[in-house]
């Protein structure tokens, strides 16, 4: 579901964009030195923009480091490293111990059931440090598992459990900017599920799987109703993302919030180069990009 958080590279300035790609490196980095190589797998952009955010509000001592990927192993990549973006690799394991988790729970997938497996021992170590954000994480599955039973048709429910764990992990500490994080983590998690729900709508009716979208999803009108509940809660973590006295990486931020965010919805794949289109939600004839 995560990794709907990312950029709109091609409105993007280039020194923004290997910023946030040092950024996207520091995340890993801290995944690979704190929970082992496997962890990477489960690196998530949502989580880099959350490192990038938090960076920015606390303006933290950050250093850049020159270190060699598995990935690309001929040449050395500049990492951006601080707490922020250990934090984030701890909220990356939580969220992405219990992602692959619940692939195996739900569709017996087994990269989800080793994948699990191998970043239990991290998970708990997470869970140790900070155990709100456990807590929350745990209390998230139980209610939307208990929604997915009951085959609730609420969009507002079971967006609104993602929302309060991204009000939770978006809040790192407790302080004057606590309330305005969460209320941005908020609606974003309410975003992610949303648009994952949209995206999956026609997967998941074959497959009999729930989706709050189910009911209304063969309205001639689907797509562009979805867009605009979507539009509402995009609105409302932009708005209180400007309430933040943020002005360092600032312009990677509003690309994200204003823009990258809708990539998903427009069927463009995360980092790729190959679109030209205007940062604004997309407008519909009718056809869902990427449905059949």
């Amino acid at each position: 579901m995560f990794g709907t958080i990312t950029v709109n590279i091609d409105e993007l300035k280039i020194k923004d964009y290997k910023t946030y790609r040092a950024f996207y490196c520091g995340v890993c980095q801290e995944l690979r030195e704190c929970h082992g190589q496997l962890s990477r797998m489960t690196l998530t952009y949502d989580m880099t923009f959350l490192a990038i955010l938090l960076s920015g509000l606390y303006e933290g001592d950050s250093r850049a480091e020159q270190r060699r990927c598995p990935v690309h192993p001929l040449r050395k990549h500049v990492c951006i490293r601080n707490p922020y973006t250990a934090y984030a690799a701890d909220m990356n394991i939580l969220l992405g111990y219990y992602d692959l988790l619940d692939d195996w729970e739900d569709e017996r997938k087994l990269s989800g059931l080793f994948g699990s497996m191998s970043v239990r021992r991290a998970f708990y170590g997470a869970a140790r440090r900070y155990p709100r954000q456990y807590r929350a994480v745990r209390r998230y599955l139980k209610r939307l598992k208990a929604c997915e039973a009951a085959g609730s048709e609420d969009l507002d429910l079971a967006a609104g459990y993602t929302g309060e764990l991204f009000a939770e992990i978006f809040t790192m500490r407790r302080d004057p900017w606590q309330e305005v994080l969460g209320r941005i983590g908020f609606q974003l998690g309410k975003f992610i599920y949303l648009t994952d729900a949209w995206e999956d709508v026609g997967q998941d009716e074959k497959k009999g799987n729930y989706n709050p979208f189910l009911s209304m999803s063969h309205r001639e009108d689907f797509d562009r109703e979805a867009e605009k509940i979507l539009l509402l809660m995009a609105s409302d973590a932009a708005r209180e993302f400007e309430k933040l006295p943020i002005t360092e990486y600032v312009d990677i931020l509003r690309n994200i919030l204003y823009c990258g965010i809708w990539n998903k919805f427009r069927g463009i794949p995360a980092g790729t180069k190959a679109f030209r289109i205007p940062c604004c939600p997309r407008t519909y004839t009718g056809d869902r990009v990427g449905k059949s």
